[in-house]
């Protein structure tokens, strides 16, 4: 019942925070639990020191994007494909990773680069419907390349090393990126979109003063491997770095920016949290009546072999992403994929990053997937027409999944070279 209750919900149009806290709320009431369990466990499920990081990047992330960073790391992407033909497509997923490292939200890269690209390609040739699903597909690897929000709230869950997970996604979001690369060329090439070298670009002598920009991700992930400071502070250090450049550096920063940047990433902070604590408390309520427990255990006993049990894992994953952002999945899935990590005996840093990885996907597939979203009201396209040629992008991401699946080390090479354990 809590969970027809929660797509009941869904379906009517109900926002995903109040569906699950619904949900929770109506297990507890209807087998006496006993309400008083609300207010404990909504505190203790945002009350954790990790958790800490998430406002503090999502905070990093506006103020870079407000004073300029963004399109920094956009101009200097735009030099190294100047004389490639079709190269801003190419461009388009370098600048996404090269954002992804310092936002860690693929909605707020898609948003950000979809401003910035799609009037530029569409002014070299590219349809606008190409560019917006090229754009949404780049932004999605904002949850897998670190520091990663999702990274962060899957560590917080099942106990594992963020600094581990944040070593683990470099190369994957690498090997994402290079097959997204792979087919944007290659649809381009398909459709003959844009057929000459680009005169025009996105943001004219943009690249001036970006090696400021393009640091950012060096001093947060190298103070993290170093051990300077943990992933939470990094976060702080990275408000602070953001707030001199933007002040001191690019002059941009003053205080109406400012304050208009505190209340967008409240706003931001404080959705992302409502969700953590009423999934939080649906999730307690589903394994305390056993829910959690014979879905596991369904699991266990129908498969017996670990490619079958990823490969179960891998689809009911994309065909969640469709629907649900990935925080909710991680708190309503984790419960029961926990034990079965234990049982196949699975690398929780591993069984993580094909989570996000799956997710990212999920971010762009229809009917739901809300980098579409972002970028069909950036750019003024249906998600009909951008799903067109997302199908294509799509297909690339689950490719480099099923690579990553196969070779585990492409996950594990870099915590290993660090030491870090789950």
């Amino acid at each position: 019942m809590i969970f027809i209750l929660f797509l009941c919900l869904i379906v009517l149009g109900i926002p995903i925070a109040v569906s699950l806290g619904v949900s929770g709320i109506f297990i507890i009431i209807t087998h006496h639990l006993g309400i008083s369990m609300l207010s404990p466990n909504f505190y203790s499920d945002i009350a954790k020191f990790p958790l800490l990081a998430i406002p503090f990047f999502i905070l990093a992330g506006k103020i870079m994007e407000k004073v300029g960073m963004a399109e920094k790391i956009v101009g200097i992407a735009a030099l190294l494909g100047k004389y490639i033909n079709r190269s801003l497509s190419i461009i388009a997923v370098i600048a996404g990773m090269f954002w992804a490292a310092v936002s860690g939200s693929g909605p707020a890269d898609t948003a950000t680069l979809t401003s910035i690209f799609v009037p530029g390609m569409e002014k070299s040739g590219y349809p606008k419907p190409f560019s917006a699903a090229l754009i949404a597909a780049s932004g999605s690897l904002g949850i897998i390349i670190p520091p990663s929000i999702a990274l962060i709230i899957y560590g917080n869950i099942t106990n594992t090393s963020v600094a581990a997970l944040f070593a683990a996604g470099i190369i994957p979001g690498i090997v994402v990126g290079l097959f997204l690369m792979i087919t944007s060329y290659w649809v381009s090439k398909r459709f003959k979109i844009a057929e000459e070298i680009q005169k025009d670009r996105t943001v004219k002598n943009s690249h001036k003063g970006a090696l400021w920009a393009i640091v950012t991700p060096f001093i947060i992930m190298g103070g993290i491997y170093a051990g300077i400071f943990t992933p939470t502070e990094s976060a702080v250090v990275a408000v602070v770095y953001g707030l001199f450049v933007g002040a001191c550096i690019y002059k941009s920063l003053t205080w109406k920016l400012l304050y208009d940047i505190l209340v967008e990433s409240l706003l931001n902070s404080a959705m992302i949290m409502m969700i953590v604590a009423f999934a939080g408390i649906m999730s307690w309520a589903a394994s305390t009546v056993g829910t959690m427990g014979v879905i596991t255990h369904f699991f266990i006993s129908s498969v017996h072999s670990k490619l079958e049990m990823i490969a179960m894992i891998n689809v009911l994953l994309l065909f969640a992403g469709m629907f649900l952002d990935a925080i909710s999945i991680f708190y309503i899935f984790l419960p029961i994929f926990i034990p079965i990590m234990g049982q196949f005996g699975f690398n929780p840093i591993w069984f993580g990053m094909l989570m996000v990885v799956n997710l990212a996907i999920g971010q762009i597939t229809p009917p739901m997937g809300i980098n579409l979203f972002v970028a069909s009201r950036m750019a003024n396209v249906s998600v009909e027409d951008i799903s067109k040629y997302e199908l294509f992008f799509i297909a690339a991401a689950i490719l480099a999944l099923i690579l990553l699946v196969f070779v585990p080390e492409m996950t594990l090479m870099i915590p290993k070279i660090f030491h870090l354990s789950a």
